[in-house]
């Protein structure tokens, strides 16, 4: 008997994979992820994808400073905000029907966010397209521990992480692509609208291939619970995102996250303990290899978001790159996501989490080796000479997204599959937005001057802050190894 309250649901998930039509053809299955991955790509792009037509806004618009931050920054907070409520959603009420409300959400924001006449309603708009993103994102791993099992479903992760890093590296290259094609004027608003046909195809392609959820009834929705996790998680977020803005004193409002977080745990735990529905079931955590793959997404994240945030300053302020430009010099961190995340999608069931371990490693070496190409190189030939090490990179950052997703999930029985997915995302996201900002102001920090020289020396500093959270989730991978060879030899 599983000891989640939906035995008898989980048995037959996992003994049949649904597909459409019923017969779990693999043909439909790979299909109904290519679905998955189009949507999933769509709200990541949006994390970054802001970044090069800020300019344009606020040319535009008028937008100030403040504005233009809440422009990028309310998409992030609202993102991070909703995967574990999502998540729930889509477990008690189906996937298939919540992954379509949020791509319905997220078409119809972009396009208020593309035709908006002033910042405000830009922000508004902003923060809506991040709720509709939070929406789709847990659907669509519960949707592929549904689907898939074996080695198959660590084939599919892979595309997932595929997804996640290519997504999030090519943002700037596409802004910039269409805010050249489009000019200052439209360019921007191309950023936005671009949406709507992808959100229309995958609505349409959604309604015949993705499966329905096994019913597991109706369960009463933890609406407090939900409202205190969501709180605490503003206040990380808002910390995070708004640090350079306000400075440390901004950092307080750990304090009252802390206390909501605990609030919340105790909440949980004696809702999971009644078997009363709560928001986390807190037996999730019994798993210790999703524990150690939630904790190591959250000091993972911060490194593989802030580099590139902080990269794109460097190629743009210090070596005076166009934003198509500095786009383009970063396309090997994303070759290199790619690439390796498809590998380690078939390589994960087999090699398992030694293969997240070695990922962080040649990230990390990536990086140092990242930072003394900037000191050594001259602006003209930097982009060739930051190649090698961002490839390196974005071959660690494949190896780590996609096996720690695939091995955080493996265990979890995929009746709450969107709500742990949910749970992790929400990791991932906080992790997101805690990098750009610690490192990020590290960078700006460490800035003493002006041109290549400067700007070099502080890309250093940024990689050394990040080379902290890489360590440490190398940490939580060892840990982990060792954890499971004892286990194993038990």
């Amino acid at each position: 008997m599983s000891e989640f309250p939906h035995e008898q649901h989980a048995r037959e998930d996992r003994a049949t994979v649904p597909t459409p039509d019923g017969t779990g053809a693999p043909t439909n299955r790979w299909l109904a992820l290519l679905v998955c991955c189009s949507a999933l790509f769509m709200t990541l792009l949006d994390v970054s994808i802001t970044n090069v037509a800020l300019p344009s806004i606020s040319d535009a618009t008028g937008a100030g400073p403040a504005e233009l931050q809440w422009i990028v920054s309310g998409y992030t907070l609202a993102f991070g905000l909703v995967p574990v409520l999502a998540g729930r959603l889509g477990d008690d009420h189906g996937r298939k029907l919540m992954f379509q409300v949020g791509v319905v959400g997220f078409a119809v924001t972009s396009a208020v966010a593309g035709l908006a006449p002033t910042p405000e309603l830009l922000i508004a708009a902003r923060v809506l397209q991040g709720v509709a993103g939070g929406l789709i994102n847990p659907q669509v791993s519960g949707l592929v521990q549904q689907m898939f099992r074996g080695e198959e479903r660590g084939r599919a992760f892979g595309a997932l992480g595929t997804t996640v890093g290519v997504g999030v590296a090519l943002g700037p290259m596409v802004g910039g692509l269409l805010i050249a094609v489009g000019g200052p004027e439209l360019g921007w608003r191309l950023v936005f609208f671009v949406n709507v046909p992808i959100a229309l195809v995958v609505l349409v392609l959604a309604r015949r291939l993705l499966p329905e959820t096994p019913s597991t009834g109706r369960h009463r929705l933890d609406v407090l619970g939900s409202l205190v996790l969501g709180a605490a998680t503003f206040c990380v977020l808002f910390a995070a995102v708004e640090l350079e803005q306000l400075g440390p004193v901004v950092l307080v409002l750990l304090v009252p996250a802390a206390l909501l977080m605990a609030g919340f745990y105790r909440r949980e735990r004696r809702l999971t303990r009644a078997r009363l529905d709560p928001l986390v079931d807190l037996r999730l955590f019994r798993q210790p290899s999703y524990t150690s793959g939630v904790v190591l997404a959250l000091l993972y994240f911060p490194a593989q978001a802030g580099i590139p945030l902080v990269l794109t300053l460097y190629f743009q302020r210090g070596l005076g790159y166009s934003a198509l430009h500095t786009a383009l010099a970063v396309t090997a961190f994303a070759v290199g996501s790619a690439v390796a995340a498809q590998a380690a999608g078939r390589f994960v069931t087999r090699v398992g989490r030694p293969l997240t371990v070695l990922g962080t490693a040649v990230f990390g070496v990536g990086g140092v080796s990242l930072a003394v190409a900037a000191h050594l190189t001259s602006p003209e030939h930097a982009a060739y000479a930051l190649a090698v090490p961002l490839f390196l990179m974005g071959v660690g950052n494949g190896a780590v997204i996609t096996p720690n997703q695939a091995l955080t999930l493996a265990e979890v029985d995929p009746v709450v599959g969107s709500t742990a997915g949910g749970v992790l995302q929400t990791a991932q996201r906080v992790g997101l937005a805690v990098g750009q900002a610690v490192i990020g102001a590290a960078f700006f920090a460490a800035v003493a001057g002006t041109g290549p020289t400067a700007y070099a020396a502080a890309l250093a500093v940024a990689v050394g802050v990040s080379l902290c959270f890489v360590l440490a989730a190398t940490a939580v991978g060892v840990l982990e190894v060792v954890r499971e060879r004892r286990t194993a030899a038990r």
